[in-house]
């Protein structure tokens, strides 16, 4: 604004030249302002530009309605695994010999993972069903769910964990509140830039939110896969390791069904900011998914008060009253 002001004040005072100098002038005075224009106008355009390219790339990258043929690979104990129904189910099997476990072949940042399980039926102690997200390396993100098997009649532990830049030992347990192995029920985790959330048929179960500012971990800089197993971690598993498997019981058998990772693709470095970049094609990057509604909000106090059994934030003998800040903030 200051430069337009000086050159009107020059304009005037270039009256008081001659009429050629004058016209001279006037010319060199609408070639500064049409530079300036066209400046502004291809900033603009630039700008314009990096939104289309952000936003379609945002969309070609948000895969739906996944498929085991396609979407996942058989990690180990390929024998002891199968897919059927045209790629749309998977069982994981476990006995004496082997256990077996898939991924993901495509890495995501942000969006939604949802899959349907159907835990070991019966006597499943000493059994972990697990399903998460991870990155590689020491200094990993991972998202859990783990389900820990039990005898005959008792309900399962749903253990819940988060990992950031390899710092784990947040666990969250939940006994369920129906029989997982009765049918097959949702389970999915949806994370953006503002928090992850553990959902269970649609009900939120846990919340993690980005405190990065005050120097909290956060998953938000490198692609996870999707991973899901079946194994004998009778060393632990149940009652702390006192119930082991009874391989009397073997083959123990879970299944999946309908993979659907509505989830950035990750494409490297570059997708920290395009995944994170708000556009309707990055859907959860919705303001109505940086908070639950008072509805999700009832439903995870219900959870949480009557089917949560532990919870690392109030372990204070474990940690020595040494808690993690994240336990001394609001979550939802």
């Amino acid at each position: 604004m200051g430069q337009r002001v000086k050159m009107v004040r020059d304009h005037k005072r270039l009256y008081k030249v001659s009429r050629s100098n004058h016209k001279s002038i006037q010319v060199k005075l609408h070639t500064e302002e049409s530079e300036e224009e066209l400046t502004y106008t291809m900033a603009s355009f630039q700008v314009l530009v990096a939104v289309v390219f952000i936003s379609a790339f945002a969309f070609q990258s948000c895969l739906v309605h996944g498929n085991f043929y396609n979407d996942m690979y058989f990690n180990w104990g390929a024998k002891h695994s199968y897919i059927f129904g045209n790629g749309d189910h998977l069982n994981l099997v476990l006995d004496k010999t082997s256990g077996s476990g898939v991924q993901s072949t495509k890495a995501y940042l942000f969006g939604s993972i949802e899959m349907l399980i159907k835990l070991v039926p019966g006597n499943s102690a000493g059994t972990v069903t697990a399903y998460y997200l991870s990155s590689t390396g020491d200094y990993h993100d991972e998202i859990d769910f783990e389900f820990l098997g039990n005898s005959s009649g008792q309900p399962y532990t749903m253990h819940t964990n988060i990992f950031t830049q390899g710092k784990g030992n947040r666990e969250q347990q939940f006994k369920l509140w129906f029989d997982p192995t009765a049918d097959f029920h949702n389970y999915t985790i949806h994370w953006n830039p503002t928090a992850v959330v553990w959902y269970v048929d649609s009900i939120p179960i846990r919340v993690f939110r980005n405190y990065q500012s005050e120097g909290i971990g956060f998953p938000n800089h490198q692609g996870m896969q999707v991973y899901s197993s079946l194994w004998n971690a009778d060393n632990w598993a149940t009652r702390g390791g006192l119930v082991k498997i009874d391989w009397t019981c073997a083959p123990f058998k879970a299944g999946l069904r309908k993979f659907n990772p509505r989830a950035c693709k990750w494409n490297g470095p570059l997708s920290v900011f395009q995944c994170a970049f708000p556009s309707p094609a990055n859907w959860w990057t919705s303001p109505v998914y940086k908070q639950l509604n008072w509805d999700q909000q009832g439903k995870l106090k219900w959870v949480r008060d009557n089917y949560m059994i532990y919870n690392y934030c109030t372990d204070y003998k474990r940690f020595n009253w040494q808690m993690a800040p994240e336990c001394s903030k609001p979550q939802y």
